[in-house]
């Protein structure tokens, strides 16, 4: 697996941050982020988290499709707020972190930010599906999830 962290973004005590310049062709007519654009950035913060915790998208195909043929992860619910615009130029910084984790399931905390200051939140809840119906997310990302979790739980409470 390759891993490119200008691409890739990093891991942060348990947080996953992924850093995206805004372009023109993500603003709308006004020149501010139009809302969809949000749901891209976001959606490449859960990808690029998932593979620096070891779920290269390749292999995890290979290696579950043998257990659960046809497997996917689906985004099953998405609660966003909109608090603040972003503008073409800026550069945002797309937080992503596990707040809850299941046996078929896992809800990512995600946080786009500007300098610090938050601008949309998201509580999005992924299901791992095979077949139609949900199923057991692998053992080995299920491990490394949860350990994000207490790990962002750990650095709250240091700060």
């Amino acid at each position: 697996m390759v891993v490119n962290a200008a691409l890739d973004g990093e891991l942060r005590g348990g947080r996953h941050v992924q850093p995206v310049r805004i372009y023109y062709e993500d603003t709308d007519f006004s020149g501010i982020v139009y809302h969809a654009s949000y749901l891209r950035f976001m959606e490449r913060g859960r990808t690029n988290y998932l593979r620096l915790i070891g779920a290269d998208h390749r292999a995890l195909f290979e290696q579950t499709e043998k257990e659960a043929p046809g497997f996917s992860f689906v985004v099953r619910s998405m609660r966003i707020d909109f608090l603040k615009p972003a503008r073409m130029d800026d550069v945002l910084e797309i937080v992503t972190e596990p707040s809850e984790v299941k046996g078929a399931s896992v809800t990512l905390r995600q946080r786009v930010t500007l300098q610090g200051e938050t601008l949309v939140e998201a509580d999005v809840r992924v299901a791992f599906v095979s077949g139609g119906r949900a199923r057991p997310i692998p053992k080995p990302l299920r491990i490394a999830m949860r350990a994000d979790q207490n790990a962002a739980i750990a650095d709250q409470g240091e700060t």
